[in-house]
């Protein structure tokens, strides 16, 4: 007998019911403590319902909606026919997101779209190779142009995924707008998911727990 069901509760009335006053078998006694025990079991189903509304674990429905607006305002939305779980997800990440960094912009532009994105900073030597006679680099091959007089800025190469994944163009800039520092500023092209670069496993792939895309 579930714990606070209509039977739970006529049990419990009758536990509290002076000893000896009725029979143990009372049909009529069972039928006018029913009324109260299935008012007093729909508070406690309330009750219940009402507390894991509270908690992003166990909220549902339109409650999780809230607590996303909430926590997050009108910029992460549930998605047409979105579940609870797969919503939760989402929310989850971005409570918990960090920002401010490129491996930030990085991740945030991998969450929305599941392809890594290219980020390219023209004042970072490491993204030049290091000087223009650097070994990866090679003219109209490989490596790009640096400058001096773009700090604080990046170009970022992100890649649309297929329709299906009701992800829209807004999505991805919203995605890289929310995690910038302040005063920088991200160029953002947005190609298809047939151009982005095809990904390689690395010594830390594990078969059936790692995803293509997170080992490079």
């Amino acid at each position: 007998m579930p714990a606070g069901d209509q039977g739970d509760i006529l049990r419990r009335l009758r536990r509290v019911l002076p000893t000896g006053w009725f029979p143990d078998i009372a049909p009529t006694l069972d039928a006018i403590l029913s009324a109260p025990a299935q008012a007093f079991s729909w508070i406690h189903d309330l009750l219940t319902f009402a507390g894991q509304q509270t908690r992003l674990a166990t909220a549902s429905g339109a409650f999780l909606d809230l607590l996303a607006l909430d926590f997050l305002g009108v910029r992460i939305e549930r998605q047409d026919v979105e579940t609870d779980d797969r919503f939760r997800v989402r929310i989850r990440l971005e409570i918990l997101r960090a920002k401010g960094t490129r491996a930030a912009l990085a991740q945030a532009l991998r969450d929305a779209t599941g392809y890594d994105p290219d980020v390219f900073e023209p004042a970072n030597a490491t993204d030049i190779g290091g000087g223009y006679s650097g070994p990866t680099l090679g003219y109209g091959v490989a490596g790009a142009y640096g400058s001096l007089e773009l700090p604080f800025q990046t170009f970022v190469t992100a890649y649309r995924p297929p329709q299906s994944e009701g992800v829209s163009d807004a999505d991805i800039y919203s995605a890289a707008a929310a995690v910038l520092p302040a005063a920088t500023v991200a160029w953002v092209q947005i190609l298809d998911a047939a151009a982005a670069p095809p990904a390689l496993l690395g010594r830390t792939f594990v078969l059936g727990q790692s995803r293509l895309g997170d080992n490079k």
